[in-house]
């Protein structure tokens, strides 16, 4: 099983919390809408994701096992 990335962007607001904790990950475009750079969690990078998941205050983040 792979664990991937899940962003609802119904409850996105863009307030780059999840950014600011894996900007290799997460990035506010240049209209300040979000995109992942990639849905695939990592050993070196759940920690990063799980932290910015958590921070999220709309929890639009989530991982998922696929």
């Amino acid at each position: 099983m792979t664990l991937k990335i899940k962003v609802d962007f119904d409850l996105c607001e863009s307030n780059a919390m999840c950014e600011a904790l894996a900007p290799d990950i997460f990035e506010l475009d240049d209209d300040d809408m979000l995109q992942v750079d990639t849905d695939v969690v990592t050993d070196e990078n759940e920690a990063r994701v799980r932290q910015a998941a958590a921070a999220c205050p709309r929890n639009a983040i989530s991982l998922v096992e696929e």
